[in-house]
């Protein structure tokens, strides 16, 4: 389920310009510091490391 809503907010961040919070509650996650230690962990960054590499321009 983790995995799920990684690649949700993943997604999120490379298509939107949602603000953080909007990408948190709509990937799943009610906590935004469980979210950013999870996506952290499994992505080898912070959520708006991966939005500046990874986001179509």
């Amino acid at each position: 389920m983790q995995q799920t809503r990684v690649e949700a907010a993943k997604k999120l961040l490379e298509q939107t310009a949602q603000q953080m919070t909007e990408v948190i509650f709509n990937s799943g996650y009610n906590d935004p510091k469980a979210f950013r230690k999870i996506f952290r962990k499994t992505v080898g960054m912070t959520p708006s490391q991966y939005r500046d590499k990874f986001q179509s321009r």
